[in-house]
């Protein structure tokens, strides 16, 4: 059976557990023999992550993730190993069991725009992504909240799109939403926790459900925003 699409986007199944360094090196090490490892990714297979994310006064997006609603959406910006000229404005949303993912680029200024509130130009912009975070910026007043740090390794297989992703020294700004200060002060959250996240189209292969089983590891939707708000 395939997979719904959201917008022509195709909708993938998404997996989090949560793990100890033991558990994620034991793992680490199983999956590296049959999987490819991110070739975007530095000499010691990882890279940084940078996200901040919107949210509003009442807490819209971080209410909807804690109870479980089965269709929400998640606005955040996003860079890759402090790259500041390449931002994306990113749009995760959540249809049932399937997770959907949208993003365009947007430049340094629009960001800076979208963080003091200048939305105006947002309105009829050729992007239907900067489109759409207008109707939400206008209707539920959300607005960059937090910036949240941490490393990724991920692990490909070409079979399945599957990624498994280890997401570690997980920071957060509590509400600092200056995602371009890279002076900004960060708190770390759990240090001795790891994220496992399984990504994949329609099915995941055998091979790779074997190689993920390890002691009682904690099954949940686990976010990293959310783990950053329980620290402000």
């Amino acid at each position: 059976m395939q997979a719904k699409t959201l917008n022509g986007v195709q909708g993938r199944t998404e997996l989090k557990h949560e793990l100890s360094k033991m558990d994620c090196y034991l793992l680490r090490h199983r999956l590296k023999h049959v999987m490819e490892v991110d070739p975007h990714a530095n000499e010691e297979g990882k890279y940084h992550i940078r996200s901040v994310y919107f949210d509003n006064i009442d807490n819209k997006v971080l209410t909807q993730k804690k109870e479980g609603y089965y269709d929400r959406d998640k606005f955040r910006v996003r860079l890759y190993d402090h790259r500041i000229s390449l931002l994306h404005l990113e749009k995760k949303s959540k249809r049932n069991n399937f997770t959907y993912k949208q993003k365009c680029r947007i430049r340094i200024e629009e960001y800076e725009d979208m963080r003091n509130g200048e939305i105006s130009w947002m309105e009829h912009d050729e992007r239907m992504l900067i489109r759409e975070l207008y109707i939400e910026m206008k209707m539920y007043h959300i607005k960059p909240m937090t910036v949240v740090d941490y490393e990724r390794e991920v692990f490909i297989y070409h079979y399945g799109n599957v990624r498994v992703t280890f997401d570690s020294d997980i920071k957060t700004s509590f509400r600092n939403n200056d995602v371009l200060n890279f002076d900004l002060p960060m708190i770390e959250t759990n240090p001795d926790v790891v994220i496992l996240e399984i990504k994949y189209d329609e099915f995941l292969p055998d091979v790779i459900k074997k190689l993920l089983q390890i002691g009682n590891r904690r099954k949940g939707t686990y976010s990293k925003y959310q783990m950053s708000r329980m620290y402000g």
